[in-house]
């Protein structure tokens, strides 16, 4: 047991705060960066009628937050293992900040792609040391929260960052106008209140050293870590298409001319997505990563049979579905992947996961971006759920195997083990 991380009021460089305030805080930074990433989806189109750029185009300002993202994650991903919890997140808040001004000011596709890379970078500076901060803040005799806050934080950011910009554009002939600036305002105000949570992590050498672009995964969280890839990937790349590609299906495809309607088909996957992660902590980790596998294998077939009977309806049960899928295998295989880890390795061994998630997220739907001019977008709707089927399909054989040939893994970090 990591007794270091058993109470965080013992640690240097205590602080006001408590340690249920200063895990409620982070929950909110979870929250917040996700709504922020996912905020510019549903305003996509707008942007694409002011400046007249194609949907290739808009899938490379989506896939440049993710180059961003995985960039910082493979140098400053682990660095909060090193220097503090602490300051990586005050900066992190700080450069999203950044980003959300720069789409504020934004005056062409050169303006959306540097917000974007600028929001990644943030994302991804923050992503490792949210997720070992969850963990170490986590209730007392209630481990697997931290995991599952990260897991269900993270689904119901995206959730209200599109469900909110998509209501924006309804109702508000310039929606950006609104929303980041508050976003803007939001994140410097958080990154002040972060200052005021306690330090979990002790410095450390070798900081400069875990600059060097690199995915670690130390020996004893190997076996778990490829064992969630399957889900990891197949979960993540629904998460992708949702957010890349959702918006313009919905109005060009399914023919639905109701302005917040793409935005709120993110939000109904994400909040699908909540509900999915809340449903499996209450079930071992690779249960859940099995169950999780099943829906997204069935909301990949009705994805594909909303599109072919441009049935709406049809597309929300399959949302649903999928946002279930996608909540269950996040939260299950996360929670595996935890239980290996020690407080020295935390952040890297959640960095290296996100890279991998976040790989998942931008490449298919660079490629869908880069297939609808020769294809059409219908067609490669098609295709990108074809994809998604494969994927989760061999997840779920995968995750069957696993859950029959060998025991649940630990769940938590701090030595607490589930049972079958």
């Amino acid at each position: 047991m990591d007794t270091a991380l058993t109470d965080a009021s013992r640690l240097p460089g205590e602080r006001p705060l408590g340690r249920g305030a200063a895990f409620g805080l982070l929950v909110f930074a979870n929250v917040l960066l996700m709504a922020s990433t996912s905020a510019p989806s549903p305003i996509y189109p707008l942007y694409l009628q002011r400046w007249s750029f194609s949907v290739t185009i808009l899938t490379v300002v989506f896939a440049v937050y993710v180059a961003g993202l995985i960039g910082a994650l493979l140098t400053v991903g682990s660095l909060s293992d090193h220097l503090g919890r602490r300051p990586v997140l005050v900066a992190s808040l700080l450069v999203a900040a950044v980003g959300t001004a720069i789409f504020w000011a934004a005056d062409g596709v050169f303006s959306l792609v540097l917000a974007r890379v600028v929001q990644g970078i943030a994302t991804g500076t923050a992503t490792g040391a949210l997720a070992a901060g969850l963990v170490e803040f986590c209730p007392v005799g209630r481990p697997h929260v931290g995991p599952t806050m990260t897991a269900v934080g993270t689904s119901f950011g995206l959730a209200v960052g599109g469900g909110l910009a998509g209501l924006l554009v309804q109702v508000s002939p310039r929606p950006d106008a609104v929303l980041f600036p508050t976003l803007t305002l939001a994140f410097v105000v958080l990154a002040a209140l972060v200052f005021a949570i306690p330090e979990t992590a002790i410095r450390r050498a070798g900081g400069l050293a875990a600059l060097r672009p690199r995915i670690g995964v130390p020996r004893e969280a190997r076996r778990e870590f490829f064992a969630a890839l399957p889900a990891i990937v197949a979960g993540w790349s629904v998460t992708g298409l949702f957010l890349a590609l959702a918006p313009s299906l919905v109005r060009d495809v399914l023919h639905v001319q109701f302005g917040a309607a793409g935005g709120l088909c993110i939000t109904v996957l994400f909040i699908a997505n909540c509900a999915g992660g809340l449903w499996a902590a209450r079930r071992p980790a690779r249960a859940a990563t099995l169950l999780g596998a099943v829906l997204l294998s069935l909301g990949a077939a009705g994805l594909a049979a909303a599109l072919v009977f441009a049935s709406p309806s049809a597309f929300i049960g399959a949302s649903t579905v999928s946002g279930l899928g996608v909540g269950l295998t996040f939260n299950g295989t996360f929670r595996g992947i935890s239980g290996t880890t020690t407080a020295h390795s935390r952040s890297e061994v959640f960095s290296a996961a996100f890279i991998v998630s976040y790989t998942a997220l931008g490449l298919p739907a660079l490629a869908a971006g880069l297939a609808a001019p020769y294809f059409g977008l219908e067609t490669t709707g098609y295709l990108y759920i074809s994809f998604i089927a494969v994927l989760s399909v061999s997840a779920a054989l995968h995750a069957a195997k696993a859950t029959l040939t060998t025991r649940p893994p630990a769940t938590t970090p701090v030595g607490v083990r589930e049972t079958a």
